[in-house]
């Protein structure tokens, strides 16, 4: 019999939802067949409703009138939370609109369950905030709060990178000191523990636990202001000697959360005097016609898929002939690396400050466990996994791991 108590992994870029079933953790398919739906949703005014994860970009990319909203998770613990924002003729709380999307994961999940499910542990990332304890905790009691409102009775939160090690623990035979990689949408955390075939990922095992707010939507960020933004102005000269085009603009525009927030009347209103003062307004022209459309998420879409792209690849193209005929971004994995290197040079960092708070020397771990959709970049792996050559290297479920131990979590502590 299924019980009432479920796992819930709310990422910046995908989320799950799992349930202890026949004795095992299991990650429900909230999307079709998938187990994994990105934290999209899509406010379609034609049709008066929502859309959710794939369908939701299906929609937006079809050319559906609406508002697409993406890596909410990303304002928890700012004060962008706490504001309101319009949907079609209403306006809606943020929190309202997160609530909207664990409700979508939850009815799903009790749908397979056959019941409710009263009691939920959520994962979350080692820091909301960096550096801000304030800001963090109350990140977490607003997430807490939002659950609670979508019909939890009882919401408890696991660190991201311990349901990780959890998820990797039950595959272990010998005792060894592991490192757990998370690298998601938002943030990057790390879990160092010593491992044996009687361990459960408990608290007692943990040796280091540590993160750094730098993720995957911050890669595609800097990607898009490396190699697309100049051709939207970004960096471009001014009549006026000395001075450059505001930055503002394309950090909001390459930023998923930010990006709806650029279509008032004020903000194209001022680009249109910007432009006059510009030494080459065809590129602030294009800026503004970007605005015009409301294409914005189908421009960081691109971008994201230009990075997947360059993971594999040693080139990629972005289209940007919706904005105007004929235009192209051209990169390469260079400009990946280049566009990388600082985010990348500041989660070793990380890495570095947890073998201390370990105590543990970089050649004393035995395993590296990775997951989070970002540990596919060959830069970003690369240069972690260097960090400890004589490892052993695991993969797991890219998307999957933090949800599943979060259900063997919720399994320790309700079941």
């Amino acid at each position: 019999m299924t019980s009432t108590f479920c796992g819930l992994d709310f990422g910046t870029s995908n989320s799950t939802i799992g349930l202890m079933q026949a004795q095992k953790a299991q990650l429900v398919p909230v999307e079709g067949a998938d187990v994994t739906i990105p934290s999209t949703l899509f406010f379609d005014f034609e049709e008066n409703q929502a859309h959710f994860g794939r369908d939701a970009i299906a929609t937006y990319m079809e050319g559906g009138e609406g508002r697409m909203m993406r890596s909410l998770k990303s304002i928890l613990g700012t004060s962008t939370m706490e504001e309101s924002t319009m949907i079609g003729s209403q306006r809606k709380p943020f929190t309202a609109v997160l609530g909207l999307f664990i409700s979508h994961l939850k009815a799903k999940a009790e749908q397979q369950a056959g019941k409710e499910l009263t009691h939920v542990v959520m994962g979350r990332p080692v820091h909301f905030i960096d550096g801000d304890e304030d800001a963090d905790l109350k990140a977490q009691t607003t997430l807490q709060e939002i659950a609670m409102d979508a019909g939890f009775q009882q919401v408890e939160f696991e660190y991201e990178p311990v349901a990780a090690a959890r998820d990797y623990a039950q595959t272990v035979s010998d005792e060894e000191i592991a490192l757990i990689i998370d690298i998601g949408g938002g943030t990057s955390d790390f879990t160092i523990l010593r491992v044996d075939g009687q361990t459960k990922g408990s608290k007692q095992d943990i040796l280091a636990n540590t993160g750094i707010h730098v993720g995957g939507t911050d890669f595609d960020r800097w990607l898009s202001l490396a190699r697309v933004m100049p051709h939207l102005g970004y960096q471009s000269e001014m009549l006026k000697e000395g001075r450059l085009m505001p930055v503002g603009y394309y950090h909001d525009l390459a930023t998923w959360q930010k990006i709806n927030f650029l279509y008032d009347h004020k903000t194209r209103a001022d680009l249109r005097h910007l432009r006059r003062e510009a030494k080459k307004p065809q590129l602030i022209d294009r800026l503004i016609e970007l605005l015009d459309l409301r294409e914005g998420h189908r421009l960081a879409l691109g971008v994201e898929e230009g990075k997947i792209a360059l993971s594999e690849k040693l080139s990629a193209r972005i289209d940007l002939g919706f904005i105007e005929q004929k235009l192209k971004a051209e990169m390469d994995r260079t400009d990946l690396i280049m566009a990388l290197d600082d985010g990348v040079s500041r989660i070793r960092a990380t890495i570095g400050g947890a073998l201390e708070q370990a105590q543990v020397r970089a050649e004393q771990i035995g395993v590296v466990f990775l997951t989070g959709g970002s540990t596919r970049v060959p830069f970003v792996r690369q240069s972690l996994l260097g960090m400890v050559p004589g490892a052993r290297i695991i993969e797991g479920d890219v998307f999957g791991s933090v949800g599943t131990g979060l259900v063997l979590e919720a399994n320790h502590r309700f079941g």
